[in-house]
């Protein structure tokens, strides 16, 4: 039995609260159980230098971890970050650029930064489901003041961390879990069911197919769970 006596199926309570971050475009305070990370995207009217002429935008995203927002306090990285920063950056990234038009933006770049209030496991998937929403946000912003014709979003985006614990596949881990965990798994998918990414690493003891199908299996639900959500929180 998991320690917080949730079933192996479900998640910790979620919370998505828009419109947080006064002077953002977007912005989303995202809870996943002990997990708080607040999301805002913002608006430059120019897209990244490389990307100047052709007539579309970019999507970029940062990621950052409060000093006390673990049980001891970390460094800032304010220098370069480190890489497993620039790996999380790049993921939240491509998670939303892979259900947003580029082209619809026209030449603009929106930034999402993701900052890890409390970290209790699963930060770059709340980042993710936090992030769609700020993202959102900023585009209705945009639409708002028609500097875009229609909504460049294709379709919801959302995250959330499975794995193997004690034996047993379970859904959403935190800290606790995550830490002794056999196998540890994070899926991106859509709101229409596509994979954007899946990253399954075995620690210690090797994990089977029929093992990450399961996973599989516990993370559509769980991502099920999230959009919902998201779309709940955009009715708010």
């Amino acid at each position: 039995m998991r320690p917080s006596k949730r079933a192996p199926d479900s998640m910790r309570p979620v919370s998505l609260e828009r419109n947080v971050a006064r002077y953002a475009e977007g912005s989303c305070l995202v809870k996943f159980g002990g997990t708080h990370v607040l999301c805002t995207a913002s608006l430059e009217d120019k897209p990244p230098q490389w990307l100047r002429g052709q007539g579309k935008g970019w999507i970029t995203a940062e990621y950052a971890m409060l000093p006390r927002a673990t049980h001891t306090r970390t460094r800032r990285e304010t220098s370069k970050p480190s890489g497993r920063t620039q790996e999380i950056q790049r993921l939240i990234g491509r998670s939303l650029r892979a259900v947003t038009n580029l082209q619809a933006l026209g030449e603009r770049q929106i930034t999402v930064d993701c900052d890890v209030i409390q970290a209790d496991g699963g930060t770059r998937t709340a980042s993710i489901t936090g992030a769609w929403v700020a993202l959102h946000d900023c585009l209705k912003w945009m639409r708002d003041r028609s500097m875009i014709k229609d909504m460049p979003l294709k379709d919801h985006v959302a995250a959330v961390s499975c794995g193997i614990y004690q034996g047993v596949p379970v859904l959403d881990l935190d800290y606790d879990e995550d830490s002794v965990a056999h196998t540890d798994g994070n899926f991106v998918i859509t709101g229409t069911g596509g994979l954007v990414e899946v990253q399954a690493t075995a620690e210690g003891a090797v994990f089977s197919e029929e093992e990450l199908t399961k996973l599989l299996g516990l993370a559509r639900k769980g991502v099920t769970e999230l959009v919902q959500l998201q779309k709940q929180a955009l009715t708010a």
